[in-house]
């Protein structure tokens, strides 16, 4: 993104192309993941703030991912196979569960031990709205991440619902408060599919152990 110190996504390159993508298990659990083989590329971020549409639009389908506008919806690990060669994972949202606090505290607990300890994840997308930028919970993930030396790259979603002016002074704010001092960032709408392209390289790229 221009204006701001952060890193931006390689180019995207053509040959990152989903042309196969089914859904396969939902995890809750560490028995219910599947077996170790395929890498995985997993999406994390607060309860609704657009994981599920990501996914559908990087996919070219309305409705692979559910998506709901009620926060907490995805309350699993989703796996979705892709190419039959790797697996894009929907983690539920933090922040907030329809199930409640208990269900909340034991879906973090999942997606803590996911993100330590699978040896299948090769990289995160997180994902925060670029309306309001990241909150507290958002900064603690990426510091998670960056703890679990996991690459990772911070997805802006709804960039559509602000301006291009607006857009600007938000990324210059968080450059200016060194929030992403050295983090990958892109901006994206699942509405107009800005972004989709270098989200799709980036893809790749960690696929092949060049994400950092």
């Amino acid at each position: 993104m221009e204006g701001c110190g952060a890193k931006a996504p390689n180019p995207y390159t053509p040959a990152m192309r989903v042309s196969s993508i089914e859904f396969t298990i939902g995890a809750v659990g560490k028995g219910d993941l599947p077996a170790a083989g395929l890498p995985e590329i997993a999406f994390a971020g607060r309860s609704n703030v657009g994981k599920s549409s990501l996914i559908n639009r990087l996919v070219q389908r309305k409705k692979l991912a559910r998506t709901s506008s009620t926060p907490g919806k995805t309350q699993q690990l989703n796996y979705y196979l892709a190419n039959e060669q790797f697996y894009l994972v929907d983690l539920p949202g933090y922040g907030f569960v329809s199930g409640g606090v208990g269900l909340r505290s034991t879906l973090g607990e999942i997606v803590g031990r996911y993100i330590a300890g699978r040896q299948e994840l090769r990289a995160v997308l997180q994902l925060v709205d670029a309306r309001h930028g990241p909150t507290e919970l958002d900064l603690q993930m990426i510091e998670w991440l960056q703890e679990a030396q996991k690459p990772f790259l911070l997805v802006f979603t709804k960039a559509d619902k602000l301006s291009r002016n607006k857009l600007k002074t938000q990324f210059d704010r968080l450059d200016s408060q060194k929030l992403l001092a050295g983090i990958s960032f892109v901006s994206f709408s699942a509405v107009d599919g800005r972004g989709k392209d270098d989200i799709l390289g980036w893809i790749d790229d960690a696929l092949a152990g060049k994400a950092v």
